[in-house]
């Protein structure tokens, strides 16, 4: 008889039952790095980049080590004074403009935090790599399949010259997520069968056009709220759900079929909601579902369904009783030890590369906007291989390039429509 795993329980009689995982790994935490000193840059001072910078600081703590801040880069200088008046970053550190980018990588910082809007992230990312930095690339990475190719390129890249890049999605560094996926793999609830990955919340924030403000300054200021610049919801907050889901499967999607739809939004391109058919193949399907409505039911999460059992995410079991190797982190918070693992890695001269990894899952998402957007069943292979799909080569209206060379044109602020009357 199947019996639910308790969390604590099994974590108790791992500790006790050593006869149990004999010959079995153990993953063990890292020795400090003690007294050495990391410089790191940081590319997009807002919230992300703000929250990102204190993570690596408390990783760098943690370890044992000295974070020593040698650049701040954004578009904006509010953005940027804000940050350096936090850490007491010197004038001469800071860097204004669309450009900025590129004088923060011209330091000798070794690591750099990427937390501009995801449509820079291609530009931003080929750079820092071939400047040679180590980095940090938040999610998503890009919007569009073409910019999400590109990152897998640059990725390669970074591989060749032995620099590490790690990625924002959290969930793959939490001890909870990662037991589960070890328990899964060790047949706790036997083959995955289906599941539902969901993000349902409220708009983060919206930035109503001030007086004043260009038109690239306000879709820059409003990014989130547009396409070209966030990937939409289902691209920059719910590739966290459709990550969980590749990376417990152990494979990406066939194909994706999707609708959605936009009641409530007051500004920006972009829909309320979406809702798709995720195939992976072998009658195994995902209902990928994201929502963005102030007044409605939340619920932000993953669940799994097997053969022998159940799985919530980084939650409870239900299913078999496994064995599998202890694991043990120097942090308890995901957003805090993706850090510490890309410098622990980088310093173990064994580099930590997920480029390809969060590359492929986030175009997973635009796959699924793509098809929510156009009512079209859009394959895997129409992204990635198949060069005559019209999807293959979508970009896009907005050039990230075009914001370094001047004004660009503001999309329409209406949603897209998909199908006929």
């Amino acid at each position: 008889m199947n019996q639910p795993i308790n969390r604590r329980r099994f974590i108790t009689t791992t500790a006790l039952a050593g006869a149990a995982f004999a010959g079995a790994p153990v993953l063990k935490a890292q020795s400090k790095l003690n007294g050495s000193t990391i410089k790191v840059a940081v590319i997009g001072c807002g919230g992300r980049g703000s929250g990102a910078l204190n993570n690596f600081i408390e990783a760098c703590k943690t370890l044992g080590v000295n974070a020593e801040i040698v650049a701040l880069a954004d578009a904006f200088e509010d953005r940027v004074s804000a940050l350096a008046k936090k850490h007491g970053v010197a004038k001469e550190l800071q860097f204004i403009g669309y450009e900025a980018y590129k004088k923060a990588l011209a330091t000798d910082c070794e690591y750099v935090i990427m937390a501009t809007p995801p449509g820079f992230r291609p530009v931003h990312f080929a750079a820092a790599v071939e400047a040679g930095k180590h980095c940090f690339i938040e999610k998503p990475v890009a919007v569009d399949p073409v910019g999400a190719r590109d990152v897998i390129a640059a990725g390669e890249v970074a591989k060749k010259k032995g620099l590490g890049v790690v990625a924002g999605t959290q969930r793959r560094h939490q001890k909870d997520y990662l037991e589960n996926k070890a328990k899964i793999d060790a047949g706790a609830i036997g083959e995955i069968r289906g599941g539902v990955v969901q993000w349902n919340g409220r708009i983060p924030w919206i930035k109503k056009r001030q007086d004043g403000w260009s038109d690239t300054e306000y879709i820059t200021r409003n990014w989130l709220n547009f396409t070209e610049l966030s990937g939409d919801h289902i691209v920059e907050q719910h590739v966290h759900n459709i990550d969980v889901a590749i990376w417990f499967l152990g494979r990406l999607p066939v194909s994706a079929l999707g609708f959605g739809g936009r009641a409530r939004r007051v500004t920006g391109n972009q829909f309320d909601f979406f809702s798709v058919d995720l195939d992976f193949g072998d009658d195994v399907h995902i209902h990928s579902q994201c929502r963005q409505l102030a007044g409605a039911y939340g619920r932000v999460g993953e669940m799994f369904t097997g053969t022998e059992g159940s799985c919530f995410g980084g939650g409870k079991m239900n299913g078999k009783e496994v064995s599998i190797a202890e694991i043990i982190l120097e942090s308890e918070h995901g957003m805090v030890q993706e850090h510490i693992d890309l410098i622990t890695s980088v310093r173990a001269g064994k580099p930590r590369n997920e480029a390809k990894q969060i590359a492929e899952s986030t175009l997973v998402a635009i796959m699924s906007r793509m098809s929510s957007y156009t009512g079209q069943l859009i394959r895997w292979v129409d992204v990635t291989q198949n060069e005559k799909s019209p999807f293959y080569n979508y970009k896009c209206q907005v050039d990230p390039l075009a914001f370094e060379k001047g004004e660009i044109i503001l999309p329409a602020e209406v949603p897209p429509v998909p199908g006929k009357v």
